[in-house]
């Protein structure tokens, strides 16, 4: 049985996008962004929502730009081989390596998360708040700049409650320290 993680960088104030609906952090320096790689290297799967998915398919050829970086194009490679779901109702095909989910969401993640060993990312707000209504997420990590953004997309959704007890911190690159939880129940 598989490991569900919701893992996404947030600002202090709990903001995984600014105001503007947009990241407000350039992509992460190299110390960072090879912390990730090694993350991504050792995820069995990722589920998105479309929006996220959308904005991850930049990996798909981003490895083919001579100009990228050699830890870059190392995410890039490790990002292709990692098998994806995609969660739509919107979407009627995905790249590479990527299956579409669009029916009966709830039973499809139950039988993604027996069938799968290892640890599985979820990536979206609103694809986590549902995960995490549904009891599916084993661990919370928040990967938190040492900034504000004063409004913006939460990391939590609003009126979900949640009780989660304390797995852990770790001091990062570029001052960004991560928070890990599990639900307390």
């Amino acid at each position: 049985m598989g490991r569900i993680i919701y893992g996404m960088l947030t600002s202090l104030d709990g903001y995984i996008e600014g105001a503007a609906g947009a990241s407000q952090w350039s992509g992460p320096k190299e110390q960072l962004h090879r912390y990730f790689n090694e993350m991504q290297r050792n995820i069995a799967l990722d589920i998105y929502g479309r929006r996220m998915y959308e904005v991850m398919r930049v990996w798909d050829t981003y490895d083919r730009d001579p100009s990228i970086t050699d830890f870059e194009r190392e995410f890039a490679h490790f990002w292709q081989q990692t098998p994806k779901v995609v969660i739509s109702t919107t979407l009627k095909e995905v790249g590479a390596n990527a299956r579409l989910v669009s029916d009966d969401v709830e039973a499809a993640a139950r039988a993604l998360k027996a069938e799968t060993e290892g640890d599985i990312s979820v990536s979206g707000a609103e694809l986590a708040a549902s995960f995490g209504r549904w009891g599916l997420i084993d661990e919370y990590q928040l990967f938190v700049y040492p900034s504000v953004a004063g409004g913006g997309k939460p990391y939590f959704a609003h009126g979900v409650p949640l009780d989660l007890k304390p797995l852990g911190s770790e001091r990062l690159p570029e001052d960004v320290l991560l928070l890990r939880y599990a639900p307390a129940g």
